[in-house]
């Protein structure tokens, strides 16, 4: 997979894969890649342990992306050229609910009607769960905005991180007005007599199972939103829409553990699944840099000094038990390669393990650097 390619033409990069692959760490670094190839790149994440932020110094909430600062950068050792710019948000459900709110609302007034209600405050509170509506809406909003070349966006370490997918169709069958008008009072000579029938049924269920205050409110609140809800059926079909054309690009991240491996197979099955492409792996965490290095017994059997051939002599055990982790990881490697092929994608990439725990920018600028420059040995 031509990785490099990806962060210097795509318009959007979803990260998928389980928790613990290094996958928010490989987002930030494919858009700090884009933004060393000149581009202004936005990476999004709902990384619930602020790993993102923490390595690249913006804060942990905001309603708005925080920009990278230059001089952070190049402090680090990162040249980013005249028009590349870093962009980061850590995605926060409220801040979306409130625009969604803003942007679609006919008036400020009306915007402010909705907020008055209780059941939009509880509706908040429940937001901070639907974390795939927060994605797909954060990701659509800010591609509409044309402000940024490169998004992507890193998506929740669990199986339902997928929902945010199918989000778009679920919303736009939700919004449907034949199905809001069961709920939303109307006059009745704007309803059919079995929509006002079924109305009739689900209000006097409702009112049996909960309160009628409850169900009044509940109406009150549903009016209220009604004129959004034509807006965020368009809105949700555009999702889709985005998610399916040639702009975007889904990347499957997985580590060199099985049990994050089958998760991978899992991913890609399920992307496919909703009529999405996969483009490829990234199998991070690796020692395939280290498949060139010399064995001990090479080094000890050029050395003519008996003390460091003995020292090189300890080594050996150290030297097999790589050799072996090496040949693992290229299997898995290679496994890859052959799914993606199979299915259409475009192959796989191998990124380093790094010794030391990523979570600053000289980290972040060494896998960028590889993203931008792999040799054959790491993609295929």
């Amino acid at each position: 997979m031509k990785i490099d390619r990806l962060v210097k033409e795509q318009s959007v990069i979803v990260c998928c894969g389980a928790g613990g692959v290094g996958k928010t760490t490989v987002s930030a670094a494919l858009a700090l890649a884009a933004a060393r190839n000149g581009r202004k790149a936005l990476v999004l994440t709902i990384d619930p342990a602020r790993r993102l932020a923490q390595a690249l110094g913006i804060p942990p909430t905001g309603h708005e992306p925080s920009a990278i600062d230059h001089e952070l950068m190049r402090a680090a050792g990162i040249d980013v050229p005249e028009g590349g710019e870093l962009h980061a948000w850590m995605l926060d459900p409220a801040s979306v609910l409130e625009s969604v709110v803003d942007r679609f609302a006919p008036s400020k007034e009306a915007a402010q009607q909705i907020r008055d209600t209780r059941l939009y405050n509880a509706l908040k509170e429940v937001m901070a769960g639907l974390q795939e509506f927060t994605a797909a809406e954060a990701l659509y909003d800010f591609k509409e905005r044309n402000v940024y070349d490169l998004i992507v966006l890193d998506t929740p370490p669990s199986r339902n991180a997928l929902d945010f997918l199918d989000a778009p169709r679920r919303l736009a069958r939700f919004l449907d007005e034949r199905t809001l008008s069961v709920f939303v009072p109307q006059p009745n000579s704007k309803r059919s007599a079995i929509i006002r029938a079924a109305s009739k049924v689900v209000t006097t269920a409702m009112s049996k199972a909960f309160t009628p205050e409850f169900v009044s409110e509940l109406q009150q609140f549903l009016s209220a939103f009604a004129a959004l809800f034509g807006k965020m059926r368009i809105h949700a079909k555009g999702v889709r829409q985005l998610l399916q054309s040639k702009v975007a690009s889904f990347i499957v991240i997985t580590s060199t553990e099985e049990a994050a491996f089958e998760e991978a197979l899992f991913f890609d099955r399920r992307v496919r699944e909703l009529g999405l492409k996969v483009e490829g792996f990234v199998l991070n965490r690796t020692y395939l840099d280290s498949k060139d290095a010399p064995h001990p017994d090479e080094l000890a059997s050029a050395e003519e000094d008996n003390g460091v051939k003995e020292i090189l002599s300890k080594l050996r055990p150290l030297a097999e038990t790589e050799i072996q982790r090496i040949a693992s990881d290229e299997a898995l490697f290679e496994k890859l390669v052959s799914v993606s092929s199979s299915s259409g994608g475009d192959g796989a990439v191998a990124l380093p393990y790094l010794d030391e725990t990523v979570e600053d920018l000289e980290a972040l600028a060494a896998l960028s650097a590889r993203i931008l420059k792999l040799d054959r040995s790491q993609a295929c």
